[in-house]
């Protein structure tokens, strides 16, 4: 998989080769062109597919594993309208989650914060603002996200939050350098449900089901009605393929918390 450090010097060390060539050789502007966009544009995706882990490594599942498990995730909550029907569905089905909630929402609907994790779900950070423009932030504003959503949980739980879901799974360099400094696990996903698309109930159900099997990490968000129908079924399919929904924390093997 290819790495912004590694393309980064693959870049410089190109272009100083076709610089050097350009005095003994003539070269079409667009060669150097094509050169630069090519860079471009490994950035620009790397930046997009949080799977590349081009700008720091996020964990999207665990091939190794024997147990019959997947994680299923949830975004952008908590939500007092949609999260308390997840829940519901959650103890129904005897099934565990994770949800990565965003900072604000926690400090409105600490109540329901609470009710998730004592309902023995798994909660990470993601973000305070879940701002349009986080991915233009610098190094320390991304730190005071961060820092700020987990002084909320600690402060509200006692819990010292560990993962990190990137916001809109944008990472850039001062993404990758706030959760080095922070000591932070990103966490990203393999399957990708696209429940906040115009996609209808019925499409997003088949683009799970057709993808899911064991160790993998499902993204859904906790923030509609099409959500809450599409899980309650995707719940059944699981049962009916002998997959457990378990925490990220469980699947992985890793530490949610410090």
């Amino acid at each position: 998989m290819l790495r912004r450090k590694t393309v980064n010097s693959i870049f410089i060390i190109g272009l100083s080769v076709l610089v050097a060539l350009s005095f003994f050789l003539s070269f079409r502007w667009y060669v150097f062109g094509l050169f630069v966009l090519t860079w471009f544009l490994l950035t620009l995706f790397g930046s997009f597919f949080i799977q590349w882990n081009y700008h720091l490594v996020s964990l999207h599942s665990i091939r190794s594993t024997s147990k019959n498990q997947v994680a299923i995730t949830f975004d952008d909550g908590p939500n007092p309208q949609f999260t308390p029907l997840v829940l519901g569905l959650l103890k129904k089905y005897n099934a565990k989650a994770t949800f990565f909630c965003i900072g604000k929402h926690i400090e409105k609907y600490p109540e329901l914060f609470k009710q998730i994790i004592r309902e023995g779900h798994t909660v990470g950070n993601h973000t305070f603002s879940h701002a349009n423009t986080f991915g233009f932030f610098g190094t320390d504003k991304v730190i005071d996200e961060l820092s700020n959503t987990i002084d909320i949980v600690k402060k509200l739980t006692g819990l010292n939050m560990k993962f990190y879901r990137p916001a809109f799974g944008v990472t850039n360099p001062s993404i990758a350098e706030a959760v080095k400094k922070l000591g932070l696990t990103s966490i990203g996903w393999n399957v990708r449900s696209l429940d906040t698309t115009p996609r209808n109930e019925k499409m997003i159900l088949k683009r799970i089901t057709t993808k899911t099997k064991k160790g993998d990490i499902v993204l859904l968000h906790d923030t509609s009605a099409k959500s809450i129908a599409v899980l309650e079924r995707l719940l059944l399919f699981l049962e009916e393929k002998n997959l457990k929904s378990v925490t990220v924390d469980q699947l992985l093997e890793q530490k949610a918390y410090v």
